[in-house]
């Protein structure tokens, strides 16, 4: 199968990129022929390394800028022959929706980012990709036709990022909380300064490491700093990969109050932390309901701190949540993800009355 995958960049800088690597790098490990048209960045060299062809696709939304980027993508799509065009954002669904129709093959959309409200426009697709079942829902309710989606579960555990990853740990002091993510409102930092506060108070050994950046970056700072376990957090700024991190740590905490499938937490479970994180969105469903992680309410600090407060209390129980994390771990891994978008792929290539058909059996 010759898959083409549209995204506005290759930047390392959020999670759509992130999954779109992941998916189009083993895609061509498994013998098919991948390619990639985006306005490029930090993953160049790896997609080229794992044999995915290169194409430069402008996504800056000026009305001539995207016009000629239409004619652009259709050039690329007849040159490179694509069987199925995927589209992992909003502009690029615009963009590809028109291209499609014209050429005759399906286009197949993901959903990253459902709290968006352009991400309606991902219906476009002829399957659309809903990373969680909760994505799913909300956009049934959002009105994308049922007949249209299918969920397939983030997943990343095995991808070609991670083929050469350092994995000694990094040497944090026990106890050890780790927030590993963006710094801005959906995350819910605000809930977890406040209830590392309550936590601090009854286990002043405790410690928590803050790895990552963003634009409220110093609006935590000055938050924690008026608070009594100021010194007992450490704003530890954005890591390539935080993954030796997760191996250090005791107990990874994921507070959003938005989230539709964090890749971040199959990460903390592959690195073997206890996971506690909120009931919102896609979570529930990487923590395998609540097998693999404790739950709590989203916006209650006060709940996460009893949920912080019961892991530190007793000493089995975050070696308990640790071996917990590892229920069902492999179900995160892309070798799953690969297999059940390609079967996607012929689903939506036979709406359409053709027959692509794999290269490879869909075995990882």
């Amino acid at each position: 199968m010759r898959i083409l995958h549209l995204l506005n960049h290759t930047t390392q800088s959020n999670g759509h990129v992130h999954a779109a690597v992941d998916l189009a790098c083993e895609q061509s490990r498994l013998g098919h022929v991948v390619a990639v048209a985006s306005g490029g960045g930090d993953f160049d060299r790896l997609l080229v390394g794992n044999g995915v062809k290169l194409f430069r696709i402008d996504h800056r939304r000026k009305a001539t800028t995207l016009l000629g980027s239409a004619w652009a993508l259709r050039q690329v799509v007849g040159s490179f022959g694509a069987d199925v065009l995927h589209a992992h954002m909003m502009t690029s669904a615009v963009l590809a929706w028109p291209v499609c129709k014209l050429a005759g093959i399906p286009l197949v959309t993901t959903v990253h980012n459902e709290f968006e409200k352009s991400a309606i426009l991902m219906g476009l697709g002829t399957r659309v990709i809903a990373v969680s079942t909760a994505v799913g829902a909300s956009m049934r309710r959002r009105g994308v036709p049922a007949r249209k989606l299918r969920v397939i579960l983030n997943g990343t555990i095995g991808s070609a990022r991670f083929a050469n990853r350092e994995t000694t740990p990094v040497a944090l002091a026990s106890p050890s909380l780790l927030f590993v993510g963006g710094l801005h409102p959906r995350k819910g930092l605000v809930d977890l300064f406040t209830a590392f506060d309550l936590v601090h108070r009854q286990h002043p050994q405790a410690r928590l490491h803050i790895v990552g950046d963003g634009p409220f970056a110093q609006t935590y700072r000055e938050m924690v700093a008026g608070l009594s376990c100021r010194e007992a957090v450490r704003f530890e700024g954005s890591k390539a990969d935080p993954f030796p991190w997760m191996r250090g740590a005791d107990i990874f905490v994921l507070p959003s109050h938005a989230d539709p499938a964090p890749l971040v937490l199959p990460e903390a479970r592959e690195a073997g932390c206890a996971v506690v994180a909120t009931r919102v969105d896609g979570i529930p469903e990487l923590l395998e309901g609540g097998e693999a992680g404790v739950l709590v309410p989203p916006r209650d600090p006060d709940a996460l701190a009893a949920a912080l407060s019961g892991l530190l209390a007793e000493p089995d129980a975050i070696s308990h949540w640790r071996r917990r994390s590892q229920y069902r771990v492999d179900h995160l891994r892309i070798a799953r993800v690969a297999r059940e978008t390609l079967d996607l792929y012929d689903e939506a290539a036979l709406q359409l009355g053709r027959k692509v058909g794999s290269v490879l059996p869909h075995t990882g």
